[in-house]
């Protein structure tokens, strides 16, 4: 995995690039400014980019805007300490593949990132509340909203679990069944809710209440 980092705190910045590189992560580059961040990423077409939300030139949104208006369509993930759900929601809406926190665990963000590559939306855990608090009121009125009772119970499982923010890896073990099998069963679910993400699908289950407390541990 090729790896570019845009963050204009070099301590975080250096550090990140020391830990990913210890995992067997290619950072192909570290930079801490912006329109830097932007050639490299036009030269070298990383399998992901990581950019901060909050830097002096440009904010992550508007990096973010520009590497799409330049048609470079690799992943990008927002890696910030942000948890405002104005910045969630941009981010999402501008084509990020990820928005994850730099408080989280080295393990939790290389899971992350090996999802993200793999076409995954990833959205940490801790704020699948704040994008069901977003979209409240927009799912009641989608198809998705009366789309559960075509789940089968093996799906209405795996959907709690994606609630509760676990990987196909990690839900796969919580259920004794394959990664394989557990890819299917999101790509059912998805279409039958009528939506293109895991993060999607997990926000209208919290808004709906589909899942008990215990059926996301």
């Amino acid at each position: 995995m090729r790896v570019l980092l845009i963050d204009d705190h070099a301590l975080f910045r250096i550090g990140l690039q020391e830990l990913l590189e210890r995992r067997g992560i290619d950072v192909i580059a570290a930079v801490g400014e912006c329109h830097e961040g932007i050639r490299e990423a036009e030269l070298n077409t990383p399998d992901v980019v990581l950019l901060d939300m909050r830097m002096p030139e440009m904010n992550g949104i508007k990096v973010l805007e520009e590497l799409r208006d330049r048609r470079l369509e690799m992943p990008i993930a927002m890696l910030t300490t942000s948890r405002e759900e104005s910045d969630v929601i941009d981010s999402l809406q501008s084509g990020a593949q990820g928005y994850l926190l730099k408080d989280m665990e080295p393990d939790e963000l290389i899971t992350a990132l090996h999802e993200i590559v793999a076409g995954n939306t990833v959205v940490a855990k801790e704020l699948t509340g704040i994008l069901a608090k977003a979209v409240q009121g927009d799912t009641e009125s989608t198809p998705a909203s009366n789309a559960f009772s075509d789940l089968t119970p093996r799906e209405r499982e795996i959907l709690c679990h994606l609630a509760g923010g676990q990987s196909n890896k990690v839900i796969a073990r919580n259920l004794g069944i394959s990664d394989g099998t557990v890819k299917l069963h999101v790509k059912s679910i998805l279409r039958k809710l009528q939506v293109h993400s895991r993060v999607e699908a997990a926000v209208i289950a919290v808004e709906q209440n589909l899942c008990s407390r215990e059926g996301t541990q």
